[in-house]
């Protein structure tokens, strides 16, 4: 905030608050629902071929079913879809009612997505996958709306000096939230395998999916709605953030209550200064004065969030073709139905324990250092030339002996999308809008994202089919460019990040009221570094 400007008691002490106690909860309690989150979404895509091959068997067949691309297709993206609804829909609401209102809402949906996908029901295969379909779209629209009610909490609770590693610390636990879906699935699936030891397809072809392997699908998506309901109590006990309280609903005397338990200091709620914190504030995102103070924000949120999750999501699905040219998973008709859902998760666990995590722990650890621009600059490019390496000598690294080669450079891209623009994406939107457009404006920037990951998603799973069709049969896909061709233009899609990434401004140390340039006693607070569209 500008040097001389006076500010509210209430906002000061939380900006120079030391790092404690309640920080640590707040992290928790919003960190737990990104854990359900990620395993939620993630998953999914463990037991997709399982559920091929329990539901969609062709006898007499010389490879195992699969599930129908429509069927993988719906599967796939209808919880991205129960998103995007979640993240507009909640992220207005955050700022119409308040953050807290719907916070015990949304996981309670997740909760109930999550349960009920795994009671998955019909009476015949396609049956099961509509009902599947339906909650999972339930699900999304709980974990989506979790993305800008999380985010803003987290970063109007925080002090300005551990902002940005506080949000990074809540979206961290994604990463255990994908390892523990393959925990999970390692788990079941080991189990089941052990006792019911089915032959592979080429040996049995009906005896290599035993009966009981339609619980191990269940079972997994029904173990995540355990963090969730350990979440849920926490969350409807939070008190409602003292930036909104003073800011959007004008009540600092409430403020100050709240924050002097949380902060256990005494707190004056100085509610005739709020008139000049909240004078002009009724302007909306679609209006001129927004868009003439903070458009290309938003545009640079926006537009960064939809090309990461591009990439992102399109590296998951090149991930299983990756996985085959290095011979870490067999043919299919090689296993039974339990080994191979044994094999896909130890794989994707190895990718996130070498990549995913370390790079959410890294921007913890950096992103109050070094700022949010340069790790989402640094994060962009490094993707961009490994993809480029990996790319232009694809066919050398799938050879014998220099498999472990394209390993660790596929690593190092997971690993620089989290030590990068996958959290910075989503720390950036909770900062750089004033408080009463916040979580409108972070709905906006997720929803953008999620409509990337469809792209990515649907985009790259024909795209990454061997030119050649020669994985036609296996797949039930037509042929395609190839991943070599998809990891060029994926690298293409990380110099669009990087430009996009310039319309931001940075926010670190800064807080919430400078970076977003709120009047203050009517008059605009200084921009720093941001753009202003001349209107």
């Amino acid at each position: 905030m500008a040097k001389g400007i006076d500010e509210l008691q209430v906002l000061h002490a939380l900006d120079v608050a030391r790092t404690q106690r309640y920080h640590a909860w707040a992290v928790v309690i919003a960190g737990m629902g990104f854990f359900a989150d990620a395993y939620d979404i993630f998953c999914v895509t463990l037991v997709t071929k399982l559920l091929g091959r329990i539901y969609y068997h062709v006898p007499g067949q010389q490879v195992p079913g699969m599930l129908p691309r429509r069927i993988e297709a719906a599967i796939n993206g209808v919880t991205f879809c129960g998103m995007i609804v979640g993240q507009l829909l909640f992220g207005w609401l955050g700022d119409k009612v308040g953050r807290k209102m719907f916070y015990g809402k949304t996981i309670m949906l997740m909760i109930m997505g999550s349960f009920l996908s795994g009671l998955s029901f019909g009476n015949t295969a396609d049956g099961v996958m509509a009902t599947l379909c339906f909650f999972r779209f339930w699900l999304g629209v709980g974990i989506g709306g979790d993305y800008p009610l999380s985010a803003t909490i987290i970063s109007e609770y925080s002090n300005k000096r551990t902002r940005g590693s506080l949000i990074a610390a809540v979206f961290a636990m994604e990463g255990f939230g994908i390892l523990a879906g393959c925990i999970v699935t390692l788990v079941v699936s080991a189990t089941f395998q052990a006792r019911f030891n089915p032959p592979a397809y080429d040996e049995d072809h009906m005896a290599s999916v035993p009966p009981q392997a339609d619980y191990v699908w269940r079972i997994i998506l029904m173990v995540g709605a355990i963090p969730a309901v350990f979440t849920y109590r926490w969350r409807v006990m939070m008190p409602e953030t003292a930036r909104y309280t003073a800011l959007v609903a004008r009540d600092a005397e409430k403020a100050a209550r709240d924050m002097s338990k949380v902060l256990k200091v005494e707190l004056s709620g100085e509610q005739d200064k709020i008139e000049g914190f909240t004078k002009d504030r009724d302007y909306g995102v679609f209006s001129r004065r927004f868009a003439r103070r903070h458009g290309w924000h938003l545009v640079g949120a926006v537009a960064s969030w939809f090309v990461l999750d591009i990439v992102f999501y399109s590296q998951i699905i090149l991930q299983e073709e990756i996985f085959r040219d290095i011979k870490w998973i067999p043919e299919a008709n090689s296993m039974s139905a339990l080994e191979e859902a044994y094999r896909v998760a130890r794989a994707q666990a190895i990718i996130a324990l070498c990549g995913t995590l370390p790079g959410y722990w890294f921007t913890i650890a950096f992103v109050d250092v070094v700022g949010r621009k340069a790790i989402q600059f640094l994060g962009f490019t490094m993707m961009k030339g490994l993809m480029l390496v990996v790319a232009g000598f694809y066919h050398q690294l799938t050879q014998p002996g220099r498999r472990i080669w394209l390993v660790v450079m596929y690593a190092f891209t997971f690993f620089f999308a989290n030590f990068g623009p996958n959290s910075t994406t989503f720390i950036i939107p909770a900062e750089v809008f004033p408080a009463h457009v916040r979580t409108t404006c972070h709905g906006i920037s997720s929803a953008a994202g999620k409509v990337g990951a469809i792209v990515g998603t649907f985009g790259f799973l024909y795209a990454s089919q061997r030119a050649d069709g020669s994985n036609e049969r296996e797949t039930g896909y037509p042929s395609g460019i190839g991943v070599r061709a998809s990891l060029f233009v994926l690298a293409a899609c990380n110099v669009l990040g990087i430009i996009f990434t310039c319309l931001l401004p940075e926010p670190n140390g800064r807080s919430l009221e400078e970076v977003s340039g709120e009047p203050i006693n009517g008059e605009d607070a200084d921009l720093g570094d941001s753009k202003v569209l001349p209107l």
